[in-house]
């Protein structure tokens, strides 16, 4: 892994199920490796964009290991067509993401992340399209139907602040615990939900479980 700084970003246009998605294509330096990443925003109706400062650290430790990324907004938001769904339409959403990035780097595998309502949405997705690599950050399972989810057969990294005021923490470890084989846990002690003040803590976490637990 190298630090690697993006190229400057590029606005796109994905054609999705509800029309046209707004999208951020951001291409590191260097590529290491056929490989890309495609990161899902916080709940649309609570503020949550592709700009979201959490979405955006994500995206830059895909850059660090050399992957191009796509952010994308969900339908209804910004510019990208459509309304709220509740998460099925968000999750057709995310897959035409995914399959734009397919057809643009033939042969490449992908990395999934998402935040909050974004996590549950890439989980969602990666019952349809496997990623290499999934990490969820806060998924508020709570608040959706987490428990009707399949675990994915890949590396899958959870990160969760422990002093979360959106998603309880010991609802998201007796749901991770109850998955076979549970993900990666990493608990950042001290962190709200929005990770405000911590995201330099966010990235080291992110960063040091993704070195250690490499994809296959």
């Amino acid at each position: 892994m190298v630090a690697l700084s993006p190229t400057k970003p590029e606005r796109i246009s994905i054609r999705g199920p509800a029309g046209e998605l707004e999208a951020l294509l951001e291409e590191p330096a260097q590529r290491q490796g056929a490989r890309f990443g495609v990161v899902c925003h916080p709940h649309p109706l609570h503020g949550g964009t592709l700009d979201n400062k959490v979405v955006h650290t994500v995206a830059r430790v895909m850059h660090e290991f050399g992957l191009p990324t796509l952010r994308f907004n969900f339908r209804g938001v910004g510019s990208s067509a459509g309304r709220f769904d509740n998460g099925a339409g968000e999750t057709d959403d995310a897959l035409a993401v995914i399959d734009w990035g397919r057809e643009r780097w033939p042969g490449a595998s992908w990395w999934l992340a998402g935040f909050s309502f974004g996590a549950y949405v890439a989980l969602r997705a990666s019952e349809q399209r496997l990623p290499q690599r999934l990490i969820t950050i806060a998924p508020p399972v709570q608040r959706f139907q987490f428990a009707a989810l399949r675990r994915p057969d890949c590396p899958w990294l959870l990160v969760q602040g422990d002093q979360d005021d959106v998603v309880e923490c010991d609802a998201v470890l007796t749901w991770a615990r109850s998955l076979s084989p549970p993900p990666e846990v990493a608990i950042l002690r001290g962190a709200g939900h929005f990770f405000h003040g911590r995201l330099h803590d966010l990235r080291e976490t992110i960063l040091e479980h993704v070195t250690v637990q490499p994809a296959s």
